[in-house]
């Protein structure tokens, strides 16, 4: 599955981004999605999944917690993330990413970018 990200760009501490990834039609019908980020020199980190296979569950990092909001546009087949009070330490690289066994990513595994299948490039996202 392609996905493709969007949205990225600077933005003033305390600032909003909106960043979407689009999928192909039906995506959220088969796979788990979900945003990581990679700030530079660090490894990448789970920001958010939502759970769309049979639910619509959401988990958050607790670092994003209640500043992040993930959701899904079936009509425009988007995946987004809301980011509200950005903060400096919330730049780096988004990525979107789905997962074919949404079984895979319970009980915390859905930090472990090894249980995705499919990733977009990426878009930058800086916080001065």
């Amino acid at each position: 599955v392609q996905l493709v990200e969007s949205g990225g760009g600077s933005v003033q501490a305390g600032g909003s981004l909106r960043l979407s990834c689009a999928a192909p039609p039906g995506t959220f019908k088969k796979y788990c999605t979900g945003w990581f980020r990679q700030a530079p020199g660090k490894e990448r980190e789970g920001v958010a999944v939502i759970f769309s296979v049979g639910s619509t569950n959401r988990v958050y990092a607790d670092t994003v917690k209640g500043r992040f909001t993930i959701s899904q546009d079936n009509a425009k087949n988007t995946l987004n993330l809301q980011m509200n009070s950005l903060k400096p330490e919330d730049t780096g690289a988004y990525f979107c990413a789905a997962a074919f066994s949404c079984r895979q990513l319970y009980g915390g595994r859905w930090r472990d970018q090894s249980k995705y299948d499919a990733w977009g490039r990426g878009t930058q996202v800086t916080v001065s």
